[in-house]
């Protein structure tokens, strides 16, 4: 039996966050660290493999058969023109892009001219889309995606009667941790269900202990409570729409 919240807050002193280390130093990581003098850590505990051209020739998936295509993340968009490149795909400039944020959208200016071509975005997900979406119905949209891919917006998509087709173009893989074997983090932060199960995998006797668990998100969240394991910092709420703010309200309120 894990012990009581009150009784497992001791003070924070080190992070593992389950991420690649960022590259802007302004991030919010950073800050707190600073602020409040801790050993903070990044570790991928999940990495993206590209699917080979050969494998995708295996789907009969035909690139010219699509008039829009759907990103829901830069992985999409890095591997579908990775992709178009090994299979010596020229990309037609008629082809419209719908990305779920205008992030991905802004990203697609690594591959194409952004001015030239028929791009649309919404805020986070399909439905804030759904306007657009609806004046293109008849387009053939194709759907990057990785072997791990959330269900949401293909249900979405799915129930509103879109003519869609999912392509694996990258999988998502367990990152070996052996190396972590004998370090303790007072925290460890996850932000997908993925990354809770590479823990798992690498680390099969994992005991929680004195270590608190932090997620983002709610099947976040729920991979960790299915495990057994006590979820002391949830994110996002209300009062913490971020997991940086969510770890600096727990770490100022643990016993000092």
């Amino acid at each position: 039996m894990h012990e009581p919240i009150e009784e497992r807050a001791k003070k924070v002193k080190s992070i593992l966050v389950t991420l690649p280390k960022p590259e802007n130093e302004k991030s919010p990581y950073f800050a707190l660290a600073k602020k409040y003098n801790l050993k903070l850590d990044f570790r991928a505990f999940i990495h993206v493999e590209g699917v080979s051209a050969r494998e995708f020739r295996k789907e009969r998936t035909n690139l010219a058969d699509f008039t829009a295509i759907i990103f829901t993340s830069r992985n999409a968009v890095d591997h579908f023109f990775r992709i178009c490149e090994e299979m010596r795909y020229d990309v037609p400039s008629d082809l419209k892009y719908f990305c779920l944020s205008e992030t991905i959208a802004l990203y697609l200016q690594k591959y194409i001219q952004y001015r030239k071509r028929k791009i649309f975005f919404g805020k986070q997900t399909a439905q804030d889309l759904e306007d657009i979406l609806k004046k293109h119905a008849k387009e053939k949209f194709l759907f990057p995606c990785s072997n791990v891919a959330g269900e949401e917006t293909q249900n979405w998509l799915a129930d509103n009667g879109y003519d869609f087709t999912p392509a694996v173009l990258f999988k998502t893989v367990v990152s070996d941790l052996s190396d972590l074997k004998e370090v303790f983090y007072d925290i460890i932060v996850f932000f997908s269900p993925s990354s809770v199960q590479s823990l798992f995998e690498n680390f099969p006797d994992f005991e929680q202990n004195d270590t608190r668990l932090a997620a983002f998100g709610p099947s976040t969240h729920q991979a960790v409570l299915d495990r057994g394991l006590v979820l002391d910092i949830a994110a996002p709420t209300p009062e913490a729409p971020s997991m940086t703010m969510a770890i600096e309200q727990y770490v100022t309120q643990v016993v000092k």
